[in-house]
């Protein structure tokens, strides 16, 4: 909010005095003032203006820094953000045990791509995904990608923003 209004106030600032040049050049040139201003009058207010632009100019600048430095630590949080899910989504393969090819066919089902997709990149058959996806999610304990993927989403968002231990599958006891 307080920004907003510093950001109203820098643009206010700038009309006004834009609008005051302006106007003064446009009645010159049209002669559209009959009585000319005191010089001393018109020496303040194109002083004003003057600074009133000079003003809109620093406030602009502190405002553009604030929030360069703003998005600056957006990207820094969503960097953490990404790396904490890398993370978790290793110690969890760890977890499940699951084999490095069987990492690798997990972390493209999570990523959203189609059993052919993950086939084609990796240059096995569907079949040969479809039976390691179907260990992927015995290992893990799910019935399919849609909860595999809400596990991952389900530790993200705990509120005490530690990992839940993860669940023992019922066929590894």
């Amino acid at each position: 909010m307080k920004e907003r209004l510093t950001l109203f106030i820098i643009f206010a600032v700038q009309a006004a005095c834009a609008i005051f040049f302006v106007s003064d050049i446009l009645s010159s040139l049209f002669g559209l003032r009959s009585k000319p201003l005191a010089w001393e009058l018109r020496e303040l207010l194109e002083i004003g203006a003057a600074t009133g632009l000079v003003l809109g100019l620093v406030l602009g600048a502190w405002a553009l820094r604030t929030s360069l430095v703003q998005r600056r630590r957006a990207e820094e949080k969503l960097r953490r953000a990404s790396g904490a899910f890398m993370a978790l989504l290793e110690e969890r393969f760890a977890e499940w045990a699951l084999t490095p090819a069987e990492r690798d066919v997990a972390l493209f089902a999570i990523k959203g791509m189609s059993t052919m997709e993950i086939a084609a990149l990796r240059g096995t058959s569907e079949g040969t995904i479809k039976a390691q996806t179907n260990a992927i999610y015995r290992k893990a304990g799910v019935g399919g990608r849609p909860q595999l993927l809400s596990l991952f989403i389900e530790d993200l968002m705990a509120e005490d923003s530690k990992i839940r231990p993860a669940d023992v599958p019922k066929d590894a006891a």
